[in-house]
């Protein structure tokens, strides 16, 4: 399609986004200053909490995760301390570890080293002194960012042996700077290419709702490790989907940034242009509270995508209902439904009526043109991106040493001539402009997050992997518009299919506009909040009995 095509556009290679207007009824936060500042910033914007109505015993009348202000709350009223928890998480980790077939959730792991990071915030709340209300917080990192002293495999079984990790990754040392936990690397999809999560090498991380089924890929251990309750929140990659996919499939929420709103730097994807570091929490206010931690460009992105001023919704404004009718929320009726099942499309459907019989949003009819040829120029561009950055050690032998599933994407990507790239590029740009086009009629796009929820694992797949391009297909089917032009999108579950598995709605917002769309998925939030169920595979790491 690529090659027999010709495109006027000239090549677009990164994302280059037109001025945006200010988002209304935001709050400005600075990138430049402190991170536990930003995180204080964002506190303000929360609705009331009343930690009376989450501490009044077990007759809470549907199943919730306990939330950041929780924990906050716990410690502070010395309910429990981050030691206590930190004992029963160290507990539940080595339990992960030890099961049959092998399910970890966490490649790198010391128990030790939790335990040293938890004394020291137990000290400094027995001192009255949090750093902020992220202190004492449990927070996993995929295998992909580095975490000092952890080493950074991308869930390879040599990355470690030619990429050393000397110190954190921009967004870890941000959120390390705010009291943060980290519990350590979070099992993955080898180098972060695959849509389910299998993984051969250290055993294939289970969805928390279905143990027999993916969690989706490849964020697949912080997906996994926060819908168990066993963190608040993670840090995962998003280069086609993989923070949102997993976030999906395994109920909780997701968010991809704009291209260059937070600093990549230290992490294996640092020299793509469809790749960001997103948070993954089970509530929206957890990630916003970790988001407004770790935002933040790089100068490289600064001088080069020139980024609107950061800033966040206020959500305890009374403001805040009027804003959301004033929304706009574009939908491509044909595109939307077509999923693996009416399940998915009529449970996104639903909260959409929801959302405009609640706020008032208006529902627009859009087209997104040359889905086919996006979904086409994505793949060229992040597969020549991803051969082109380990080129090197593939040739030297290490190719060798992957999985059959990834020799496989390799042998596609190495099938990418320069040509086609640029082709892409081009594509991009074209792709652009329809985008645009359509954010002069809408505010936001909105679209299932998937188009099947949570598949199952084949047996024979945990030894070997798999390539199902089929189901690929149907896990990427929405995904890919945000990675390609570097758009925001969002990933909030909205309820079950027939089968009591997570479905996830997606948002996708302008360049630069994560407070829109992260007030619009709050208030999806607020509108499911009573249909929660509680996974399979769940821990309560914070209650002492």
């Amino acid at each position: 399609m690529l090659r027999n095509t010709e495109i006027p556009e000239a090549p677009m290679f990164k994302p280059e986004f037109p001025p945006q207007e200010p988002e209304p009824g935001m709050v400005l936060v600075d990138e430049d200053g402190k991170p536990e500042d930003r995180v204080e910033s964002a506190l303000k914007c929360l609705p009331h909490y009343d930690p009376a109505s989450c501490w009044n015993g077990d007759s809470a009348p549907s199943f919730r995760y306990w939330k950041i202000r929780d924990y906050a709350h716990a410690y502070r009223s010395k309910i429990v301390t981050p030691s206590m928890v930190a004992e029963h998480i160290i507990s539940v980790i080595e339990e992960f570890q030890k099961k049959n077939p092998m399910a970890p959730l966490l490649i790198s792991f010391d128990e030790e080293e939790v335990r040293k990071q938890a004394a020291a915030s137990t000290r400094r709340l027995e001192e009255g002194n949090p750093i902020s209300i992220l202190d004492g917080i449990f927070i996993a990192i995929k295998d992909d960012i580095d975490c000092y002293p952890h080493l950074s495999k991308g869930a390879t079984t040599w990355m470690h042996e030619v990429r050393s990790v000397n110190r954190d990754a921009v967004c870890v040392s941000r959120l390390r700077s705010c009291g943060v936990i980290f519990v350590g690397k979070a099992n993955m999809h080898e180098l972060g290419m695959g849509t389910t999560g299998n993984n051969p090498n250290y055993g294939t991380t289970r969805n928390p709702h279905a143990f027999e089924r993916y969690t989706g890929g490849s964020s697949s251990g912080p997906a996994a490790i926060v819908a168990s309750g066993i963190c608040s929140a993670a840090l995962g990659t998003d280069g086609g989907g993989s923070v949102r996919i997993p976030s999906s499939l395994c109920g909780i929420v997701g968010l991809k940034t704009t291209y260059g709103r937070t600093d990549i730097g230290g992490s294996i994807c640092d020299s793509g242009t469809v790749e960001i570091i997103g948070p993954m929490a089970s509530s929206m206010e957890d990630v916003i509270l970790v988001y407004a931690a770790m935002l933040g460009s790089s100068p490289a992105d600064r001088i080069c995508l020139n980024p609107s001023p950061p800033c966040l919704p206020n959500l305890s404004s009374y403001g805040n209902t009027d804003i959301l009718g004033s929304l706009r929320l574009g939908k491509y009726t044909a595109w939307f439904n077509d999923v693996h099942s009416t399940d998915i499309s009529d449970k996104c459907e639903d909260i959409l009526n929801l959302l405009s019989k609640t706020h008032g949003c208006e529902m627009v009819e859009i087209v997104v043109p040359e889905l086919d040829e996006m979904r086409i120029a994505h793949l060229v561009s992040i597969g020549s991106e991803t051969q082109c950055s380990l080129n090197h050690d593939i040739e030297d032998g290490k190719g060798k040493r992957l999985t059959y599933d990834t020799r496989t994407s390799f042998a596609l990507f190495r099938s990418f001539s320069a040509a086609d790239y640029v082709a892409a590029q081009c594509f991009r740009r074209r792709l652009m402009y329809h985008h645009m086009e359509i954010f002069k009629k809408v505010d936001v796009i909105v679209t299932p997050t998937t188009g099947m929820t949570a598949p199952k694992i084949p047996p024979s797949a945990l030894k070997y992997g798999e390539t199902d391009m089929q189901v690929a297909a149907y896990l990427m089917r929405f995904v890919i518009a945000a990675n390609l032009l570097g758009l925001p999108a969002i990933s909030i579950p909205v309820g079950y299919d027939k089968q009591g598995l997570p479905i996830g709605l997606q948002i996708i917002g302008r360049p630069w506009a994560e407070a829109t769309i992260l007030r619009l998925a709050s208030a999806v939030e607020e509108l499911c909040g009573m249909s929660k169920k509680q996974p399979e595979s769940f821990y309560d790491v914070l209650r002492t009995k």
